[in-house]
């Protein structure tokens, strides 16, 4: 990358950095009792990419800690002067409990590292969404929860009040904690990492929800079918698994293989919430997978729409999150 463009693409992503701390400085004015509402959301989504020569940058912000992910090594130099920026940016925010620290992850290196770059590490760091906390970590690749879902997460929220929920491949169980609060009847969250239930079941506790109504079950989920069918059937399943983990789940082959499972989880009218964050499976494709398995017995009834922190330049690549729902069991559908 030549010096003109290595700057042109620096700018914006100053530009990026400096707007969304500017209209966070702006609402917490305007509704200081809000403020929880800009405490997690991505800064700059170079993934999508939307902006030439950064698909290999995304930046996110859990306060006070602003998170910056580079899947490729930057241009030499890059990296440098965007932390220069960003600690003058710190200096200047005049609520400087908004930013205390810098983590720079690299995603291309082996272990996906964190290192401090700026400012201090926070003893404590959240995702917060509403009046909801849920725990971080920064000693492992994924840090434990995922801003890019939260069209499905208030999908759910809507439905869950005295629903039964089946949670597939639940990770630390955002979908769990986000149902729990919003009146479920009962939960069962399956993952292979026992790991990540235990944060999950963390992230209840933090939130002084109930637990006596969910289940965490650290189950290979190919093995499970006839336990969760006996602790069935269900309002509603959700289907939201890692696009490939090596041993465990290749989404090109394996999601059809929980498809073929889910109208017999499912009550009559129940609704399966279908998932996946996979590039290299398009939408259309994946559409067309859910339909060719499980049109029988369940109808298309939504495509959620990505948060406009997430722009994509390629729709059919992004994030897919559809919604079916199954027949009654007289066979009508309204």
């Amino acid at each position: 990358m030549n010096l003109s463009a290595n700057n042109a693409t620096l700018d914006v992503v100053k530009q990026s950095i400096a707007r969304f701390f500017d209209s966070s400085d702006l609402h917490h004015e305007q509704n200081p009792q809000n403020h929880e509402l800009d405490d997690s959301r991505r800064v700059f989504h170079g993934r999508g990419r939307c902006f030439p020569g950064l698909h290999w940058c995304s930046i996110d912000y859990f306060s006070p800690m602003l998170i910056v992910t580079l899947f490729e090594a930057p241009p030499q130099g890059w990296l440098d002067e965007l932390v220069m920026y960003i600690k003058s940016l710190m200096q200047s925010l005049e609520r400087k409990k908004a930013l205390s620290g810098v983590l720079v992850q690299r995603r291309f290196i082996p272990g996906a590292p964190f290192e401090l770059v700026a400012g201090d590490s926070a003893d404590e760091c959240f995702a917060k969404r509403q009046s909801l906390k849920f725990n971080l970590s920064f000693s492992q690749q994924n840090i434990g929860y995922f801003l890019d879902i939260e069209s499905a997460r208030c999908w759910l929220e809507k439905r869950a009040n005295n629903a039964s929920i089946l949670n597939l491949f639940a990770y630390t169980c955002s979908f769990s904690v986000v149902a729990s609060q919003a009146g479920a009847a009962s939960i069962v969250n399956v993952d292979l990492s026992r790991r990540s239930l235990d944060v999950g079941r963390d992230n209840h506790r933090l939130n002084a929800l109930d637990i006596q109504s969910v289940r965490f079950l650290g189950h290979d989920v190919f093995k499970s079918w006839g336990k969760l069918r006996k602790l069935g059937p269900y309002d509603i399943v959700i289907v939201d698994p890692p696009s490939y983990q090596r041993g465990s789940f290749v989404a090109s082959k394996d999601y059809q293989r929980v498809l073929r499972q889910i109208s017999r989880l499912l009550n009559g009218g129940g609704r399966l919430l279908a998932c996946l964050n996979a590039p290299e499976v398009l939408l259309s494709d994946f559409k067309h997978m859910i339909d060719d398995t499980c049109g029988d017995d369940l109808e298309f009834e939504q495509l959620l729409s990505a948060h406009s922190d997430f722009p994509e330049a390629e729709p059919e690549r992004g994030l897919k999150m559809l919604v079916y729902r199954k027949a009654s069991d007289s066979n009508l559908v309204s």
